[in-house]
């Protein structure tokens, strides 16, 4: 029976650009929706931009643009690179529209209604410099459960916290640094608190993941404090109602921005109604693919504030990880921070969706990209064990048989075996778990190539007699490979329309993996995928590291400023304090070959090493250095060099050449302190 499906993944946010972190989230959502759709459900797909809040309206300060100039551009960017991944949304909204503002005011008016809103004075962070309300993630201190430093103000990174902004320890504003004071305002509360048995119910059901209802049980057993769902001005949103300085918080009109973007798509096409989705008791299904760090928002508030107004719950929220690059978080300073945009300029996207594909457990872990990995998996599994059966047979079909298959199958056995794994490949894909999937198809690839290759038919076809079992051996082989292709139709869709054009067929679903195709004619083989070049990588993580300054040296007349700065070159206290400094211990120093001035330096900085060139050679021999320490700029980009990449830049004193000084190991300082 068809499945009728709405289908959404979290809104990227309208002030910054999309990366392979955003990437991960909406190639999981357009694979599942692409299954589905095989498989002959009814889907809709949609998503829109998180346009509200604070930091959409000071990035547009700092353009010197309108909120809006900024969030209409940014949407045509986000979507440019979406379907550069081939991300396949029905519709691509914005939550600075007039369906979601509808939606918004409908449902704070049917939480009025049943008692769910109250107000309530409050005392917030304000940053006097900037002249605002900090929301929660424009500010960071530390956390007040475990101590952990440079946390946002609503959640703790490290130990999963939830908290209020005014509990972190040492605040900061991200704005301007400085410290934030306490401001007494009234805010506009919703009572989630009266949702708790509610919420201790639906957590437990299919919607949510085992693992994830266990995080959430520990914050239902903890008690549900009230939500803040209003933000004073400025702030750019939507007005409360009857309110002229109040305005709705983005955490509250973001999730409406599914409904929003749903309701324009219904208006426009006529396909569907708004109802038969979002109405309750109906029989549709809908699915929200999100991140582990909002599972709060998603998981707690949205389903009471839908209860509250009369909609329905999701069928089922996907959540999973986050990523991380060579085993780390991405980082801007460590050139592993990639956007979408870069990775496109270098590489195809069926290569990332493949394999994101194949690290995906449908769980909420992590998922991280070796790039070596990466490389190796593309050119082995897709180059050289997929598409590699049909290059290694089309040319005896169209050479030899006039482009035409066999009528009739040279091992029906093998054939049957690799249709009935279609069940537990679709179970795979319908619970998130492409890695399993992946691995299946990827087994069957190989038992594909081993069949080839037991039948050798570039001998075979050397003897006349043969000729027909080289016909049934090649029909044998592009059948399985197109089984393959059904497979993987869902993860590559453009490789499936190249293999679709070849086999001459109509688009592939997935009732397709039942017959096989005999006695049918091929077009000349072209190929689907090429392998990729590990310089192709270097090159797209050369332009994910922002550009260095050239200087590793300051001398004190600089430093201190004595010397005339050029016209325009002055910075003030604000730009000042950006510049991270720390404490480093230099564990190995080697003179460069073929440059005259530099040192190779590898710091240990506390909590990780770090490698940086540095122009004191004439100054220290590179033996003299280990064991010494030296202030580092920590949060210079990297730069790369002919030699390799710098990761920062040393600091030290005097006018130059001979007379360079760093500090002394005697000076008692602890490497990776912070310099005051």
């Amino acid at each position: 029976m068809a499945r009728r499906i709405l289908v959404t993944s979290a809104l990227p946010n309208a002030n910054g650009p999309i990366h392979l972190g955003h990437m991960l989230e909406h190639i999981q959502t357009d694979i599942w929706v692409r299954f589905q759709r095989m498989r002959g459900h009814e889907v809709y797909y949609v998503c829109a931009d998180d346009t509200h809040g604070t930091a959409t309206m000071l990035r547009a300060e700092q353009e010197g643009i309108s909120e809006e100039q900024l969030v209409t551009q940014m949407r045509i960017d986000h979507l440019q690179d979406f379907n550069g991944f081939l991300v396949n949304y029905d519709n691509y909204h914005s939550t600075h529209s007039e369906e979601n503002k509808f939606f918004a005011e409908l449902i704070y008016q049917r939480l009025q209604e049943r008692d769910l809103i109250f107000t309530e004075e409050v005392e917030q962070l304000y940053d006097p410099d900037k002249k605002l309300f900090l929301a929660d993630r424009f500010v960071i201190g530390e956390c007040p459960r475990c101590a952990q430093p440079d946390q946002y103000g609503d959640n703790c990174e490290n130990c999963s916290a939830t908290y209020n902004a005014v509990e972190l320890k040492n605040p900061k504003s991200v704005y301007s640094g400085t410290t934030p004071i306490l401001k007494k305002s009234e805010h506009y509360f919703f009572d989630l608190a009266q949702y708790t048995d509610f919420l201790k119910e639906w957590v437990r059901t299919e919607a949510v993941q085992p693992e994830i209802a266990n995080k959430l049980s520990e914050w239902l057993e903890d008690g549900l404090r009230a939500w803040d769902i209003s933000r004073d001005a400025p702030y750019f949103g939507f007005a409360i109602p009857g309110t002229t300085d109040k305005y709705f918080y983005v955490w509250l009109d973001a999730p409406i921005g599914y409904m929003g973007s749903f309701k324009h798509y219904c208006d426009n096409t006529n396909h569907v109604t708004f109802d038969d989705f979002w109405a309750p008791d109906n029989h549709t299904e809908v699915h929200h693919f999100i991140g582990k760090d909002i599972i709060n928002f998603h998981a707690l508030f949205w389903p009471a504030v839908l209860d509250g107004a009369d909609f329905r719950q999701p069928t089922r929220l996907h959540v999973h990880g986050f990523i991380t690059v060579n085993g780390t978080k991405m980082s801007k300073s460590r050139g592993t921070f990639i956007l979408a945009k870069d990775y496109l300029s270098h590489l195809d996207p069926e290569y990332l969706r493949y394999y994101y594909a194949a690290k995906s457990r449908g769980s909420a872990d992590d998922i991280d990209i070796n790039m070596e990995d990466f490389v190796q998996r593309v050119n082995s599994d897709l180059v050289g064990k997929v598409v590699n059966i049909a290059s290694r047979c089309a040319g005896f079909i169209t050479k030899h048989f006039d482009g035409k298959l066999a009528a009739a199958l040279d091992n029906e056995k093998l054939w049957n075996s690799f249709v009935t794994a279609s069940s537990s490949i679709a179970d795979y894909y319908e619970a998130d778990d492409t890695s399993k999937a992946v691995r299946e198809i990827s087994a069957l690839a190989d038992a594909a190539n081993q069949y080839i290759a037991q039948h050798e038919p570039w001998n075979l076809i050397k003897d006349p007699d043969q000729k027909d079992k080289v016909q049934l051996v090649c029909t044998q082989a592009i059948n399985l490979f197109r089984l393959l292709v059904i497979y993987l139709k869902p993860i590559l869709p453009a490789m499936a329309v190249k293999a679709e054009t070849f086999l001459q067929v109509d688009p592939l679903n997935w009732e397709n993996h039942k017959a096989p195709l005999l006695g049918h004619k091929l077009a000349k083989f072209k190929p689907m995928l090429t392998r990729i070049e590990m310089k192709q990588v270097d090159k797209m993580l050369a332009a994910s590291a922002p550009s260095a300054a050239s200087d590793t040296v300051l001398s004190t007349a600089q430093a201190q400023g004595t010397q005339p700065a050029e016209q325009g070159q002055y910075i003030n206290i604000d730009d000042f304090t950006k510049v991270q400094l720390k404490v480093a211990k230099i564990i190995a120093a080697e003179p460069v070959e073929g440059a005259d001035k530099l040192l190779q330096l590898t710091l240990d900085v506390g909590d990780h090493q770090r490698q940086v060139f540095s122009g004191i050679k004439q100054a220290y021999d590179a033996d003299q250095l280990v064991g010494r320490l030296t202030v580092v700029v920590a949060n210079l980009a990297p730069r790369k060099m002919r030699f390799g990449v710098s990761e920062g830049m040393v600091l030290a004193a005097g006018p130059g050449g001979e007379d360079i000084f760093l500090l002394s190991a005697d000076d008692g300082a602890v490497a990776g302190m912070d310099v005051k």
